[in-house]
């Protein structure tokens, strides 16, 4: 057993999925002819002129290029990035079967009862379960949210492109590891060669593919057995798939069983959407909450945005969230912290933290939303502020810093929503 400094993850986030709680109509489909974008009052932020926004893809992840080992190939026939690893070992995997949407997360600091899963998967309402291993450990360096999977078995949970995958989950049956897109792109992670994992005294595994789980925060999968030799206790978490519309019966339920030390964390956001309660994940259009939910102050506002203007020309590092480097993520929750505001950190979670709005009815300080991953095209990974006038501030992708370009409602444009602080909170206070 490798000492690690493994600690327990504590939530792994929201799910990729097709969101639920749509408060608006799509956006305006002539964007490139409308000369402005929201009330008189939000014109002219900044000085900025008016700006035709942009009806192009968003200027984020696409253009970075894969970060290869030396003598890596990606597979050409892999529906992710992924290459194959020369004389490893060769374990079958089974075909991907179904697609399952993750719920909950059962976690713990170790081992759970071998009897939890069984006793929670004869709960009424219980879709799925399956025991994992989740953790944090050092990857190259950074603190990342990993999970040890039977890869067989956990497949059926992933965004479906990377579950159908079957070179990556090869590869992580035969001792590799997998990472997600963004962070095999904006981290240049070399896709066929090898990362250090859980610190000086940690191992050099293979990465075999960059391929988003759809787990917001989740940005590494290997095996069970190579997730225990690492030292991650075997078995510390189950993820669990219920239908949504006993969520709360059966939240309720599981909890009754759980040990002491063990906690269940949500994996979707529980919202109410025109006065009915339900499930959401930050998927295909952003937006959660009620419309009458109370936005963010005007003061407020305007000290987030100057905090997220004070950082412009500031450099692009990913998981960095200030205050002198950013990803895009960490520019949001930062901005937003200098004025009072809690926000979750990643862009998935983020994308839940108020209603949506649709385009034509921008203000300054509102988020917009982009899917910029081909492994998972409905996850939420790129967010930035739209500052009024046709303008937004992002921190786009490595080798740029923080800037103020024209806002993207392209192809990849996934929605805006207007910030609540109470629903932000709330999302926060949940995968905390």
């Amino acid at each position: 057993m490798l000492s690690v400094g493994v600690v327990v993850l504590a939530v792994l986030g929201t799910l990729a999925g097709v969101l639920a709680a749509v408060l608006s109509g799509p956006p305006d489909s002539d964007l490139a002819a409308q000369q402005s974008f929201g009330p008189p009052a939000a014109k002219a932020s900044f000085g900025l002129p008016a700006v035709r926004p942009s009806t192009g893809d968003a200027p984020v992840i696409a253009g970075v290029p894969l970060t290869l080992g030396a003598g890596a190939t990606p597979l050409p026939d892999s529906t992710v990035p992924a290459v194959s690893l020369t004389g490893a070992r060769k374990t079958t995997v089974a075909p991907l079967h179904r697609t399952l949407q993750p719920d909950l997360l059962i976690v713990a600091p170790s081992s759970l009862p071998p009897g939890l899963l069984t006793a929670v998967s004869r709960l009424p309402g219980m879709v799925a379960t399956e025991r994992i291993e989740a953790v944090r450990m050092q990857v190259n360096g950074a603190e990342t949210a990993v999970v040890g999977v039977d890869p067989s078995q956990f497949r059926s949970f992933a965004a479906r492109p990377t579950g159908a995958a079957n070179a990556l989950w090869q590869g992580v049956a035969n001792g590799g590891i997998a990472v997600s897109y963004t962070m095999g792109k904006l981290d240049k992670v070399p896709l066929g060669g090898s990362v250090l994992v859980g610190g000086r005294s940690g191992k050099r595994l293979h990465v075999v593919a960059f391929g988003t789980l759809g787990i917001g925060g989740v940005d590494a999968v290997m095996s069970d057995a190579t997730a225990q030799a690492l030292g991650a206790p075997a078995g510390n978490a189950i993820v669990v798939s219920v239908r949504t519309a006993n969520f709360t019966a059966d939240s309720a339920a599981i909890g009754r069983l759980l040990p002491k030390g063990a906690r269940l964390e949500p994996l979707v956001s529980l919202v109410t959407t025109g006065g009915t309660a339900g499930t959401v994940s930050a998927g295909g259009t952003a937006g959660a909450g009620t419309v009458t939910s109370a936005a963010v102050p005007t003061s407020a506002l305007d000290t987030m945005l100057s905090a997220a203007m004070s950082r412009r020309g500031m450099p692009y590092v990913w998981g960095a969230a200030g205050p002198s480097a950013f990803d895009c993520s960490g520019l949001v929750q930062w901005s937003f912290a200098q004025a009072g505001i809690v926000m979750p950190r990643v862009a998935a979670d983020q994308a839940l933290a108020g209603p949506a709005v649709p385009v034509s009815q921008l203000e300054p300080g509102d988020l917009l939303f982009y899917h910029t991953d081909p492994t998972a095209p409905q996850y939420i990974s790129h967010v930035a502020i739209y500052l009024g006038n046709g303008w937004m501030i992002q921190a786009p992708e490595p080798g740029l810093d923080v800037e103020v370009v024209p806002a993207a409602f392209g192809s990849e444009f996934a929605g805006a929503i207007r910030v609540s602080p109470a629903q932000a909170a709330a999302v926060a206070s949940g995968i905390a």
